[in-house]
C-alpha cells in the first residue's frame, strides 16, 4: 500500500506477488542510469550501476554523502569476484566459499581494467554475496551493483520500504517492497589485500571466520 504523500514518479512492487514486473522494472532503471532501493539479507540499501559513474554519484548525492565514503558491491555470484579482483589468495578464496551468500564483505585489490568510479577508494574495492535470493536474482539480471544503506547519511538505515521512501523520496526511481528487514546487523568486513584482517566485526565473529578457514589469521591475537 502506497504512502499518502508517496512521490507521484516513484514505482514500488511488491517481491513476492510483483516479482517479474519489479525484476524488469528495477533492471530498467538501472541501466537508464537510476537508482534503487532493494532488500538484502541486513537492512534495504540503495543500489545504482557500479559501472556508471554518474549513476554512482546520484547513490551518493542521494544519501548526502562525500566520495570519501565509497559504496560496496553486491554481486549474484561467488565466482564473479575473480572477474572483479586481483592476487586473490587460497584463504581469501575459501574465506569467500565458506560465507557467501552471507553477512562477509571482503575488501580486495580491484583489478586493474575494471572501470569502476565509485569515490575515492584507492586501488581497493569491497564486495559481497548477499543472502537474499530475489536480490541475487536481480543481480543477475544487471550485473553488480553499488549498494549502500537506504537512508541519508546520519539517519538510521531503512529496515522498511515506508522508512525508504521517508528518507530517500524521488530520488530513487524504483522501490522493492520485500517487508520488514531482519536484525540491522551490518556485515563483517575482512581485508584481503594483504595478511587477512577484520575492519569490522558484525554478524559473524572472529571464531565463526578461523573455524571455516584455519590459520586465516596467522598468529595475530
Amino acid at each position: 500500500m502506497a504512502l499518502v504523500n508517496e512521490p507521484d514518479a516513484l514505482q514500488r512492487f511488491d517481491c513476492d506477488t510483483e516479482s517479474d514486473q519489479a525484476l524488469a522494472a528495477a533492471a530498467a532503471a538501472v541501466t537508464a542510469g537510476r537508482c534503487i532501493v532493494l532488500p538484502t539479507d541486513t537492512v534495504y540499501g540503495i543500489g545504482a550501476n557500479a559501472f556508471d559513474p554518474a549513476a554512482v554519484q546520484g547513490l551518493l548525492d542521494a544519501k548526502q554523502r562525500g566520495r570519501d565514503m565509497p559504496p560496496p558491491v553486491l554481486i549474484a555470484e561467488p565466482s564473479m569476484l575473480r572477474s572483479l579482483a586481483t592476487g586473490l589468495t587460497a584463504d581469501g578464496l575459501a574465506l569467500a566459499k565458506a560465507f557467501w551468500p552471507g553477512a562477509l564483505t571482503v575488501v580486495v585489490t580491484a583489478h586493474p581494467d575494471l572501470r569502476l568510479d565509485l569515490g575515492d577508494r584507492g586501488a581497493t574495492l569491497a564486495v559481497r554475496v548477499p543472502d537474499h535470493a530475489f536480490t541475487r536474482a536481480l543481480l543477475r539480471h544487471t550485473g553488480p551493483l553499488a549498494v549502500s544503506s537506504a537512508n541519508v547519511s546520519g539517519r538510521p538505515a531503512a529496515t522498511t520500504i515506508d522508512e525508504a521512501i521517508e528518507q530517500l523520496g524521488d530520488e530513487v526511481a524504483v522501490y522493492l517492497d520485500a517487508g520488514p528487514a531482519g536484525a540491522p546487523v551490518p556485515s563483517t568486513i575482512v581485508d584481503l589485500t594483504g595478511e587477512p584482517r577484520i575492519l569490522r566485526e558484525g554478524r559473524l565473529t572472529r571464531e565463526q571466520l578461523e573455524a571455516a578457514v584455519p590459520g586465516l589469521f596467522g598468529d595475530d591475537a
